[in-house]
């Protein structure tokens, strides 16, 4: 069992908001994580899964149910199955408005988005289950196992290789075959196939929506809806880039990244740490995984962009504060970086306060010159991200 760190937060939330909602990828542990919160939980709970008929026969009558439970925490797995919920929800918090009433989970459907965003506005407040962190799995000890591995929980803890595969297959067959439909896209399973593992192989690239889409044969338009879906859903993170700088001429397409290295590594065939290092991905790999690892680490209300001009400026991750920058920083898979001068001008055009370069191993961090900081993702996140 590993212990999550967001469900300190979740904790903290359902002693101040009506309803809390954990959402995520299917499989991330969001069910686990809502029961071992129970005896943490300061009222008695009731735990309902839609995806079985004897729960959903209890909400028959959802106002009748909660009425009767009005002082329960009642756990609402797989909300999304149930989205004429929401204005019963709605009506129940309004009649008795206290803190922990209800926590509903669910795999980011955007009918859940939709309709808890505009029948619980001011009710809920969102989380977001992600991949393992660094820090839940014993900081740098465990990095290249977790970059490896991915960070759902069953493949990481997991040392048969076999088991792994048969693992991620199963879940991209299932998320293609059955989640994507339930959540509203009507597509070819066989085309989506292709699409994730043209992503992959994309990995940390700008999106050149005309290519891809020439290469499936389908319209522009289509393609982007089936992004959306891919990005809406866990699966892939387009990262935009920074552009309030109207002096330069900066790059305007996103980036693309597949989150889960595991999913990224067993799309390319990857599956042992040797074949990793020697495949071409290995560093733009490297850059999403790092990169996930901090946006997931992040306190909320912070952006991330990247920067890149056509001029030759460029930065992996730009974390900002509103229009303030706070961070300039660099994922680069050596042993021993040196700083460029596409960075340093970046820095420069941006006035960032900070700079830094993360690799795979640092002993301590250190300064390179322009008082640029190397070190690795755990000191980054432990040291470092709580001062930006």
């Amino acid at each position: 069992m590993i212990q999550r760190e967001l469900g300190n937060r979740i904790i903290k939330l359902l002693g101040q908001f009506p309803s809390v909602a954990i959402l995520g990828p299917r499989q991330i542990g969001k069910t686990t994580l809502a029961k071992t919160l129970v005896p943490e939980i300061s009222k008695e709970t009731i735990y309902l899964d839609l995806e079985l008929p004897a729960d959903i026969a209890r909400l028959s009558n959802p106002q009748v149910f909660f009425e009767n439970n009005h002082d329960k925490c009642i756990i609402i797995d797989e909300i999304q199955k149930l989205p004429s919920i929401f204005q019963v929800l709605r009506s129940m918090i309004d009649q008795h408005r206290v803190p922990g009433r209800f926590v509903l989970l669910g795999s980011s459907n955007p009918d859940l988005l939709k309709n808890s965003s505009e029948t619980l506005a001011g009710r809920i407040v969102y989380t977001e289950l992600s991949s393992l962190l660094i820090s839940e799995t014993g900081n740098a000890e465990n990095l290249f196992k977790l970059w490896l591995k991915g960070g759902f929980p069953e493949p990481y803890l997991s040392d048969d290789t076999d088991f792994r595969i048969e693992w991620f297959q199963s879940f991209i067959r299932t998320y293609i075959e059955r989640d994507l439909p339930a959540l509203g896209l009507r597509s070819d399973p066989v085309l989506m196939s292709r699409l994730l593992y043209m992503l992959s192989q994309h990995q940390g690239w700008l999106i050149n929506l005309a290519n891809l889409s020439k290469s499936l044969g389908i319209s522009i338009p289509t393609l982007s809806k089936y992004i959306d879906f891919l990005e809406l859903s866990f699966i892939v993170r387009r990262l935009p880039p920074w552009f309030s700088n109207a002096k330069k001429r900066l790059i305007r397409s996103p980036k693309i990244y597949i989150r889960d290295s595991g999913i990224l590594h067993h799309q390319l065939g990857i599956e042992t740490f040797n074949s990793l290092l020697g495949h071409p991905v290995v560093g733009f790999s490297w850059e999403g995984f790092v990169l996930d690892q901090i946006i997931n680490s992040c306190k909320p209300g912070f952006f991330f962009s990247f920067y890149r001009t056509s001029q030759g400026a460029e930065c992996d991750l730009v974390i900002s504060w509103g229009n303030e920058i706070r961070a300039c920083i660099e994922m680069k898979f050596s042993e021993a970086p040196s700083t460029t001068k596409s960075f340093t001008t970046t820095v420069q055009d941006l006035n960032s306060p900070k700079s830094f370069i993360i690799v795979p191993k640092c002993a301590s961090p250190y300064e390179l010159k322009g008082k640029v900081l190397v070190c690795d993702p755990g000191q980054f996140i432990s040291i470092f991200l709580p001062e930006l």
